[in-house]
């Protein structure tokens, strides 16, 4: 009995060390967590081999051998092309897209760690056949075997429950990095693959409950939502609504400029905030009520309507960084990224589904919650996503992606939101359903395609109405970089072969070229229907290129870059062609704030208390907000693993913050990135804006 469990036990062990080294190298690595479960784990698996017999036996014994080795293999492997560990939703949701859409990125990303995997999966190769030389067979257990192993069980989860329960007093961070499972790149780096595995479980279990909770809520629905609409609204008060606007400008004569004397005002609707509370029926609802009314909203501006009545693109450029912008190669872009309005201290975090939460971000102005939250949002009410806000004026949404129209399910997704979404290839769909939806553009196969004739094909269709609002997800910019396996790379190759760069840099340019002749394509489309004067184009990353390795990423910078917060710096483009001058930002923000920053721009009427981002050009101070709880302020870049603060200083090498003031400072500022982490989580979890909606006393803000 014992020397089983020592046999899974000690492959456990090894399965932890070489995951970690070979995944993260040699940093901080909490053993204390881990070694209880694995004593735990080894002893319920030896006491379910142990009382089992025959053929079904080895079964058992195999599998326990076999699969933990192969999932911890997978999980490098991940971790390796994607930069976030592999969850079961990825596997479940994903699993049939990374297949059929990324196996060349698997196969790179298998052979670049192949000797890690062979280190993996060594000892469940040697073990079986040594113990098989040496005579050594499965045992069957005793009844005081059997005792023994309980007795082994109950001491590992004693020691993981007296683990938990000192972390949470001595340091409640650890408790709440397993217990909340917001961030499991830091689970399986601190705590290893094992309790990243358990964390996961216990997070699908919360979300599979709270569904069900969901599902009976909703059931009453329709009876909350007709009697709340028949009851006494009440009057506005004075003032939430004065309007700030600008007529619309001659086409000819089309300019773009702050108003001199703005009317201040918070952003905000008028919300029956009993009603609100009265709808409330758990936890995480009533918590919502409370955090919504207790909430500063964000006021206006002198920007507030400096586009109104303008058209809108907006893009969600794939791994887009700065350094895909370059005078000669990427003209355009140029152009666009040093005019306009520009943000000096714009960062883009990476998600952990990527482009999916990227676009999630960027579309929402929520941070996701756990993986595929776009995906999960397509059951939701979206009643505060621009197309709804566009609608309010008479305007039609468009959205348009050069790659499969299922791939993240955006076919749900992106039309849930309002738009009339569209793509180049079906994907998984049923051609006799979905196949209006497709637009006919050149070489779609190409992977990744060209943006270029995204754009050739997709202006068209809107550029001669009055008014229209566009989102685009681009694709030519998809890794991997290399001009053999990436078809718009090697369409650029000749343009990049004098830069002094190694394939992987010189490849990522090449792509980003057929970026910049999209943009270039867009503008001359956009001049010669007459809409460029009044058309706000706005591009922004879903993340960095991640593609490629830190040291090609820092060759491509052409500057040592500190990977800490320095590799999610990006450049936002916010963008008219009739803007009388640049408007330099300089505070610190962040992909989160675009929804509302353009919601202001366009003078919507919108409550800021619904996102969990602020709009740029407002008064508040900049917060950026990283997917494992760091931030960056105008004071401080801090790093939640370690407490790592670096005091950023004024003009005169001063501080911003005394001394006295800091560690305040600090836990204000780490309690208001929870409380955005919890409030968008909640957002999505119960189809919140559904109950906001009803709470709206002046239902024509929504209509």
């Amino acid at each position: 009995m014992f020397l089983l469990w020592g046999i899974l036990t000690g492959l456990s062990l090894w399965l932890e060390l070489v995951y970690h080294f070979c995944g993260y190298g040699w940093t901080l690595f909490l053993p204390i967590y881990v070694l209880p479960l694995i004593v735990a784990w080894s002893g319920v698996t030896t006491l379910l081999i142990g009382i089992m017999k025959g053929r079904l036996q080895k079964v058992v014994y195999y599998t326990a051998i076999w699969v933990p080795a192969a999932w911890t293999g997978a999980q490098l492997v991940y971790l390796h092309i994607f930069k976030c560990p592999l969850l079961w939703d990825a596997v479940v949701q994903g699993g049939q897209n990374a297949l059929s859409d990324y196996w060349r990125e698997a196969l790179s990303g298998i052979r670049e760690v192949l000797p890690a995997v062979l280190l993996l999966l060594l000892p469940a190769v040697v073990l079986p056949v040594l113990l098989r030389k040496q005579g050594w067979k499965l045992p069957r257990f005793t009844n005081l075997q059997m005792m023994h192993t309980l007795a082994v069980i109950v001491a590992g989860t004693a020691g993981i429950l007296t683990v938990l329960g000192i972390g949470k007093i001595t340091k409640p961070d650890f408790y709440e990095e397993l217990q909340e499972f917001y961030d499991p790149l830091t689970v399986a780096e601190n705590f290893g693959v094992l309790p990243l595995f358990h964390a996961d479980m216990a997070s699908q279990g919360r979300k599979l409950l709270t569904d069900l909770q969901r599902s009976d809520r909703e059931k009453g629905y329709a009876q909350v939502v007709s009697i709340s609409s028949n009851a006494s609204r009440g009057p506005i008060e004075a003032g939430a609504i004065t309007a700030i606007s600008m007529s619309m400008p001659d086409k000819a004569a089309a300019t773009s400029t702050p108003a001199e004397d703005p009317v201040i005002r918070p952003q905000q609707f008028p919300l029956d905030y009993a009603l609100l509370h009265q709808l409330a029926d758990n936890k995480r609802q009533t918590w919502l009520a409370d955090y919504i009314e207790g909430q500063q909203p964000v006021n206006t501006n002198a920007y507030t309507g400096m586009f109104k009545g303008y058209n809108l693109i907006f893009l969600t450029a794939e791994s887009f960084c700065p350094y895909a912008i370059d005078e000669e190669l990427t003209p355009t872009l140029y152009k666009l990224a040093n005019s306009g309005f520009v943000c000096e201290n714009y960062y883009v975090p990476l998600w952990y589904t990527s482009t999916s939460d990227g676009e999630y971000v960027n579309m929402t102005g929520l941070i996701p919650d756990g993986q595929f939250s776009m995906r999960n949002s397509a059951a939701n009410a979206q009643p505060f996503a621009l197309p709804a806000y566009f609608a309010k004026e008479g305007v039609h949404s468009y959205a348009y992606h050069d790659n499969s129209l299922s791939y993240y399910s955006r076919h749900l997704s992106h039309i849930n939101m309002g738009y009339d979404f569209k793509a180049c290839r079906l994907g998984k769909l049923e051609e006799a359903q979905w196949g209006s939806r497709i637009f006919d553009m050149e070489q779609p196969e190409q992977w990744p395609a060209s943006d270029y004739n995204m754009m050739v094909a997709t202006v068209p269709e809107y550029v001669k109405e009055e008014r229209f609002h566009v989102y685009y997800m681009t694709v030519s910019g998809h890794m991997k970089y290399d001009f053999t396996g990436n078809a718009m790379s090697a369409k650029n190759k000749d343009l990049v072969a004098g830069l002094e760069l190694s394939e992987g840099p010189r490849a990522y340019i090449a792509c980003n070229i057929e970026l910049d002749k999209a943009m270039e394509n867009l503008l001359t489309q956009l001049e010669a229907a007459g809409q460029l004067d009044k058309t706000v184009i706005c591009l922004s990353a879903d993340h960095y290129p991640y593609g490629l390795s830190d040291q090609e990423y820092t060759e491509l910078a052409g500057r040592e870059l500190s990977y800490g917060k320095d590799k999610y710096r990006n450049t936002l483009i916010l963008w008219n062609a009739a803007m009388p001058e640049t408007v330099y930002i300089d505070k610190p923000c962040s992909c989160l704030d675009l929804l509302p920053t353009l919601l202001n721009l366009f003078g919507f009427e919108y409550d800021s208390r619904m996102y969990a981002g602020r709009d740029i050009l407002s008064d508040r101070d900049g917060l950026v907000i990283f997917n494992n709880r760091d931030f960056v302020t105008d004071s401080v870049i801090f790093t939640e693993k370690g407490d790592i603060a670096t005091w950023l200083t004024d003009e005169n090498g001063n501080h911003r913050i005394p001394d006295e003031k800091k560690e305040a400072y600090l836990e204000a500022i780490r309690q208001e990135v929870k409380e955005r982490y919890q409030f968008s989580s909640y957002i999505l979890q119960e189809n919140y804006y559904s109950d906001v909606q009803i709470a709206v006393l002046d239902n024509s803000l929504l209509r």
